[in-house]
């Protein structure tokens, strides 16, 4: 979100407004509404800011003064503060209502606090006329539209809420308005796999990707369809070396690597088995192949343990590796290491 606008701002521009209820009443209302919401927010207490958001809303509308950007304000601060569902509601509204956020504010700075402040117009105007020595440096600006991240706030909400369908329908609506918004196209490949249309999901990965073969998150995510396909496994692992060239700190990317190189062990070892009462040779042949994915698994096991030391995970695979590899030191201090782990998780 930016910047809220200054409170000094609602109490100048509601007194146009107050016109149905005693101005001092209202004006007293508007300025502890907006003291909370503001001071709240600005202490990143966001259950207390929305409610108070919306009061503050509702105090001008009932005077005359729609102004849903203090439902806007409301919606973010629902959000940050993980009320999901309310922060839906609210964005759905917006959206619904064909608000932009679009304003024209009337600025000027205080020559004794110098402070840039937000006023109501015709105050701005009477001000700017008189010549008043108060103020300086008066500007009238267009703030700009925040329509697409209401589409991108709202996409993004419904895929947490695994609302895909709503979250793509909206980010389809979103897209034929901004087609070339980034996160919308990337929200879009998320609820295209979250809804079972991965062929979809792909073709808009692989699009994504021609556009900027940089974004190592569409290298990562293409790596992962690869990677529940036997028969691309090969892509999968270089899908997943380009997101961790891209971005090294790419812990997932990491982990899902070493997963692909070494395959489906559990369906290895289950076959290992059954050989081994049937066919010893080829047994070991299974066996020294399961080897050899091992150690071509370990330095990059090795490279996410150093991005994620404190990943039981990590340090759980690496020891398994180590085990496979036979590397009793390696073994020893990965088991120290998971039982530390596992001792500060209690």
């Amino acid at each position: 979100m930016k910047k809220l606008i200054l409170s000094v701002a609602i109490t100048l521009s509601a007194l146009a407004f107050a016109q149905k209820q005693d101005p001092k009443e209202l004006n007293a209302k508007i300025e502890q509404s907006s003291k909370i919401a503001y001071d709240a927010y600005n202490d990143k207490n966001y259950a207390v800011a929305a409610p108070k958001f919306i009061e503050l809303y509702n105090l001008l509308k009932a005077n005359g003064n729609d102004e849903k950007i203090y439902m806007y304000y409301a919606g973010a601060s629902h959000a940050m503060a993980n009320n999901l569902n309310e922060a839906i509601n609210i964005y759905s509204d917006l959206l619904n209502s064909g608000f932009t956020g679009v304003q024209t504010q009337y600025t000027a700075k205080e020559a004794k606090s110098g402070q840039v402040v937000a006023l109501n117009k015709d105050i701005w105007e009477a001000l700017k006329k008189m010549g008043s020595k108060d103020y300086t440096e008066y500007k009238v600006e267009q703030t700009k539209s925040v329509e697409p991240e209401i589409y991108e706030t709202l996409s993004n909400l419904l895929l947490n809420v695994k609302k895909n369908d709503e979250a793509l329908a909206i980010i389809e609506k979103g897209l034929s308005k901004y087609p070339n918004n980034t996160k919308l196209k990337e929200y879009q490949g998320t609820a295209l796999y979250a809804t079972g249309k991965t062929d979809q999901f792909l073709t808009n990965l692989k699009e994504q990707l021609a556009k900027n073969p940089n974004d190592p998150t569409n290298w990562y995510n293409l790596g992962v369809l690869q990677s529940k396909n036997e028969s691309t496994q090969a892509e999968a692992i270089e899908s997943f070396s380009k997101a961790i060239k891209l971005k090294p700190n790419f812990s997932a990317a990491h982990q899902n690597l070493v997963y692909a190189i070494i395959g489906d062990d559990s369906k290895a070892v289950d076959e290992i088995n059954a050989l081994r009462k049937t066919n010893a040779d080829k047994a070991t042949q299974f066996i020294e192949a399961r080897k050899e994915r091992f150690a071509k698994a370990l330095p990059y096991a090795e490279s996410w343990y150093q991005v994620e030391p404190s990943n039981i995970d990590a340090v759980t695979v690496l020891k398994q590796i180590y085990i496979i590899t036979k590397n009793p030191t390696k073994v020893a201090e990965m088991k120290a290491k998971e039982a530390a782990l596992q001792s500060s998780a209690k």
